[in-house]
């Protein structure tokens, strides 16, 4: 197996990266390295994957210092003729496709990058996946395209054509776009819908980061819809698990595409998540109570029946353990005494 994995300056993407490096697997990572939000974290994951930052150079394979079957090259999936190029040259086997402006309150604010990446990006992504015989392309997809759906838990089977914020309505427009190559060209797709991803090197956009570095210091956080929110907070180790199940999964069908849910299916309530930090950290959160935002949703909760029908696997890790993992590396990154 010869594996692209884009968005692997990303949260998930560098660790699924690792992980599949550290299995000796071949793996080319790309990632354009924008500043959505501190760029410094995501060379800190790079180089934690052995990709030195003064290394770095646009368009330029970079190999891991760590893992020799890990090459890294900063590149943009909007570059249409670079990714043909890098197509052509590697003969990948399978594609996984983890770039994407993510965020559902910045698509507010910035909405044509999320076209840019998400859709446009995504589609020469498609492309080139079509014209280069890929066994099998797997792609993020979110939570958050259930929308305002009140029936729980969120099953694959469910409406998803009331998407909430435009991030949502691009991930709905990648799993419609990835069905319709499946269709036309025979493409095996799968989408992953991941439910509210936590754990070490997360992203600063996200209310675990934001409440843990709030908290340890003494900054007042806001509680959305005055603490009423419940969310299928789901850990890094278990979405990269169910990743490496599904990867190298083959799946023939008249229409090769699927769709899973990836979250621990017991989703907690915001204010039991906020006092597992405060137990964990020993430091009590600042609250402020505020209404909910728009773009947002009440409630995540993944039904993960198909997931463990398919591959006899369910995520299992504790929010305590969870939190407390998250925690050591927060202070050992940031050097809070």
């Amino acid at each position: 197996m010869k594996i692209l994995v884009t968005g692997t300056a990303g949260f998930i993407g560098y660790h699924l990266s690792k992980t599949l490096a550290g299995e000796n697997i071949d793996v080319v990572g790309i990632d354009n390295i924008n500043n959505y939000y501190d760029i410094e974290l995501k060379y800190g994951r790079l180089a934690d994957a052995g990709i030195n930052k003064n290394d770095i150079r646009p368009l330029q394979p970079v190999t891991s210092s760590i893992y020799p079957s890990y090459r890294f090259i900063q590149m943009d999936i909007t570059n249409r003729e670079a990714l043909q190029s890098l197509f052509d040259k590697e003969q990948f086997t399978h594609v996984c496709n983890l770039a994407a402006q993510a965020g559902v309150r910045y698509s507010l604010v910035n909405p044509y990058s999320y076209i840019e990446s998400n859709i446009d990006g995504y589609l020469n992504i498609l492309e080139a996946c079509r014209h280069h015989d890929i066994e099998h392309f797997i792609y993020a997809s979110s939570s958050s395209i259930y929308g305002m759906n009140a029936k729980t838990p969120f099953s694959e089977d469910d409406n998803t054509d009331s998407p909430v914020s435009l991030y949502a309505a691009t991930k709905k427009s990648n799993e419609v776009m990835a069905y319709s190559y499946s269709k036309l060209y025979n493409l095996p797709t799968t989408g992953i819908r991941f439910f509210t991803v936590y754990g070490p090197w997360g992203r600063p956009d996200m209310a675990p980061f934001i409440f843990m570095k709030s908290i340890l210091e003494n900054k007042t956080i806001k509680v959305f819809n005055n603490g009423h929110m419940l969310r299928d907070f789901t850990y890094i180790d278990d979405i990269v698990t169910g990743l490496t199940k599904i990867i190298p999964s083959r799946y023939e069908a008249d229409v090769p595409a699927r769709i899973y849910n990836i979250g621990c299916s017991s989703p907690v309530n915001l204010m039991d998540f906020i006092q597992t930090i405060e137990q964990c950290t020993g430091k009590e959160a600042k609250k402020e109570f505020v209404g909910m935002q728009p773009g947002d949703v009440p409630c995540t909760y993944a039904d993960t029946t198909r997931l463990q029908h398919d591959f006899g696997y369910k995520p299992d890790t504790t929010l305590k353990e969870g939190i407390d993992n998250f925690y050591k590396w927060y202070i050992k990154f940031f050097h809070v005494s």
